[in-house]
C-alpha cells in the first residue's frame, strides 16, 4: 500500500480565553481581563500546525452537532485539512476555558464533551485511513482505549506513530511498543517515568525509562531550556530560541505538528527538532492557540538565522 501524509487523531475544542494580570487562586476573582474565543484542542492544534507548515494532513476527531462543532470543522476545511473522517456525537462539542497571565503562563480547564465519546470501535472503523498514513500523531485528550487502538493499528500498518502524552495520565504498558517517538514535557515525563525532572540529566534518565518500556525515541520539551532528544544512539540538547513570550498556549502542539512535517520531508530527528523549535518559538510570541501557529514561510525565514543551525546528527554518548 502506498503510504503518505500525516494523520492526526485527537481532540477538537472551542477555546475561551481570558488574559489577566495573574492567574486567580482558589476562590479568588481577578478583574480586568480581556476575552477572546477561537478553535483549539490539542489534536486540532497539531493538525492545523502540520498543515500550515506544509504537511499533507488528515484530521479525525469527534464534534457535537452544534454551532461550536460546525464552526470548528469549517475552520479545518479552510486550512486545507482533509476533514472527511470527522465524526458527529450526540454530546456537545468540547470546550476549554483558558486563563493567561502577564508572564504568558496559562491555566486550562476542559469540558471534553464529544472528545470523551471517542471509542476504540470508532478507531477500528477508521483503520483504512490509519493504514494509509505515513505518520500517525496522537495525544491524550481522547480516551486512552481509542489512542491505544490507533497506535496498535498504525504500528501494524507500518506508520511512524508519534505520541504527545498530554495531558499526562496512566497508560497501558503495551502502548510503548507501538510508539516511534514520544514527546512529553518535563512534567509529563516525570509522571510517566517516576523520575523527578529538575535538569537535563534527570530529563535524560526519565526519557531512558520510557525507552526501557518500549518507546523508540523520546523528545522531552523543556520550555525555555529547549528540548532533549534521546534514542538508541545517545542524547542531544536542542537549544531554545530567545523570544519575547506572550502566550505559551499551543506552543507544544506547534512543536509536535512541525516535527511531523519535518520528518515527513525526510529530515532526521535532530533537524526535525530544530525546525519544530523555530516554529514553537514563533507561536509563543502571539496570543491564542491556532491563531498563534506560524506559516511555513515564517519558519523557513527563522531557520535562516545563524543560531538555528541544529542540523548535525551527532549525539553525546
Amino acid at each position: 500500500m502506498d503510504k503518505h501524509g500525516i494523520l492526526v487523531i485527537g481532540s477538537s475544542n472551542t477555546d475561551m480565553t481570558i488574559k489577566t494580570s495573574r492567574l486567580p487562586g482558589p476562590g479568588e476573582t481577578v478583574l480586568g481581563g480581556s476575552f477572546s474565543m477561537g478553535a483549539g484542542g490539542k489534536g486540532a492544534n497539531q493538525a492545523v500546525a502540520a498543515k500550515r507548515l506544509g504537511g499533507d494532513v488528515t484530521f479525525i476527531c469527534k464534534v457535537g452537532n452544534d454551532l461550536f462543532g460546525e464552526n470548528s470543522v469549517k475552520r479545518y476545511r479552510n486550512e486545507g485539512i482533509d476533514t472527511s473522517r470527522i465524526m458527529l456525537s450526540d454530546k456537545p462539542s468540547g470546550v476549554a476555558l483558558i486563563t493567561v497571565d502577564s508572564n504568558a503562563e496559562n491555566s486550562i480547564s476542559v469540558a471534553s464533551g464529544a472528545n470523551a465519546d471517542f471509542t476504540a470501535e470508532d478507531i477500528k472503523k477508521m483503520s483504512d485511513a490509519i493504514s494509509r498514513a505515513a505518520i500517525l500523531l496522537l495525544q491524550l485528550e481522547i480516551p486512552v482505549d481509542a489512542v491505544l487502538e490507533a497506535a496498535r493499528i498504525g504500528f501494524k500498518s507500518g506508520a511512524r506513530v508519534i505520541l504527545n502524552p498530554a495531558p499526562a495520565c496512566p497508560l497501558p504498558e503495551e502502548i510503548y511498543r507501538y510508539i516511534s517517538i514520544v514527546i512529553p514535557n518535563e512534567t509529563e515525563v516525570s509522571q510517566m517515568s517516576g523520575v523527578t525532572v529538575t535538569d537535563c540529566d534527570s530529563a535524560e534518565k526519565a526519557a531512558r525509562e520510557l525507552m526501557h518500556q518500549g518507546a523508540g525515541s523520546v523528545i522531552v520539551t523543556l520550555g525555555s531550556k529547549g528540548s532533549l532528544i534521546c534514542d538508541g544512539t545517545g542524547s542531544r540538547m536542542i537549544p531554545s530560541r530567545k523570544v519575547n513570550a506572550v502566550d505559551t498556549t499551543a506552543a507544544g502542539d506547534t512543536y509536535c505538528g512541525a516535527l511531523c512535517v519535518a520528518l515527513s520531508e525526510g529530515r532526521d530527528i535532530v533537524a526535525a527538532a530544530g525546525f519544530a523549535t523555530a516554529a514553537s518559538a514563533i507561536a509563543v510570541t502571539r496570543p491564542g492557540a491556532q491563531e498563534s501557529i506560524p506559516t511555513r514561510d515564517e519558519v523557513d525565514k527563522a531557520m535562516e538565522s545563524a543560531d538555528d543551525r541544529c542540523t548535525s546528527p551527532s549525539f553525546a554518548q
